[in-house]
């Protein structure tokens, strides 16, 4: 009796280790193609080095949360029920912004060639991924409800997280994604892709505000810590 519970524990494993392989392999199909396709040639080293670098970074952050946090994993592959309607036309309008990042730099720095940034603001593209990566890393690491979607997830007991970075502000992992956006064209060597990847913060920094409100008006407690950290994104600014 007691090796079918057992058993079916360690299909379900099975199952989703899987699934983060496809989900892995899926995504990472996506990306190169959405950078080599507009380049229109493999032999553009820049996109091979960023791809090098995302592949690591994903790596690092799946291996830290399988140790930190394991089941936000799982909640990050889906998205689950009640999340907010805004949310949902956001994410419709931010997506493609955010993608044309990657095949405007495609089409610039990639098949075109015009005009290139310095090969002296790669390392401060590398530094800006860095530290952005690390910290909205640590932020999934301290909350558990980190999920892809705005949403009051009650049937988890959603409660106000205020350790880690989000003793200094609301929302670091918005910060950690800035500092991805921007980073793209710099490693990508394209300063056409600044157009989209500055769309891409604004669109970042609204939803922050719509998020900020969500939490506000319905989750309990969030308002008392808004008033002990004051900041949502940058500490002294906003």
């Amino acid at each position: 009796m007691s090796q079918a519970p057992e058993s079916t524990v360690e299909k379900s494993k099975s199952l989703s280790r899987t699934r983060l392989v496809l989900a892995f392999g899926g995504s990472l199909g996506v990306f190169g193609a959405l950078l080599f396709a507009p380049a229109g040639r493999l032999a553009w080293t820049a996109g091979w080095l960023y791809l090098g670098i995302v592949i690591a970074n994903v790596t690092i952050n799946y291996a830290y949360l399988r140790h930190r946090n394991p089941e936000l994993i799982q909640h990050r592959m889906r998205y689950e029920k009640g999340t907010k309607t805004w949310d949902k036309v956001w994410a419709g309008l931010f997506t493609p912004v955010f993608l044309a990042v990657y095949v405007v730099a495609g089409l610039d720095a990639g098949r075109y060639g015009w005009p290139v940034v310095p090969r002296w603001m790669w390392p401060l593209g590398l530094a800006l991924f860095l530290l952005g990566t690390v910290l909205f890393t640590w932020s999934m690491g301290v909350n558990p409800f980190f999920e892809r979607t705005v949403r009051i997830q009650s049937e988890r007991g959603h409660r106000v997280i205020d350790t880690g970075p989000y003793r200094f502000v609301r929302h670091p992992g918005y910060i950690g994604f800035l500092g991805w956006i921007l980073s793209a064209p710099l490693l990508l060597g394209s300063w056409w892709a600044l157009i989209p990847s500055i769309l891409s913060v604004v669109g970042l920094v609204i939803r922050t505000a719509l998020e900020d409100r969500t939490l506000r008006e319905e989750l309990p407690g969030y308002a008392e810590y808004a008033r002990r950290v004051r900041f949502r994104l940058i500490a002294g600014v906003w």
